[in-house]
């Protein structure tokens, strides 16, 4: 397992979730503020995760099986609900 890049995607996680979670909102859908951290650094985690694997499955292949990548690449991106950044 490749520990050093699985860090950095946690601290990229991390750093979304500080940049978008409101500390001074009381309680939302019944979460605290660190609950919300949480879920924020979770789904984000999760999400750079799937590019991640969806970027690697897209490299050194040649052109003749370029489109079945795309489209099973398009299909992971449909069934997890990731967009594009």
């Amino acid at each position: 397992m490749n520990e050093d890049r699985i860090r950095e995607i946690a601290k990229q996680a991390s750093a979304h979730a500080k940049s978008t979670v409101d500390p001074f909102w009381d309680l939302e859908d019944g979460l605290d503020y660190a609950a919300r951290m949480m879920k924020a650094k979770d789904l984000k985690f999760t999400e750079l995760i799937i590019q991640e694997c969806i970027k690697l499955g897209q490299t050194g292949y040649s052109n003749d099986s370029a489109l079945t990548i795309k489209h099973y690449s398009n299909k992971i991106k449909e069934h997890f609900g990731v967009n594009d950044d």
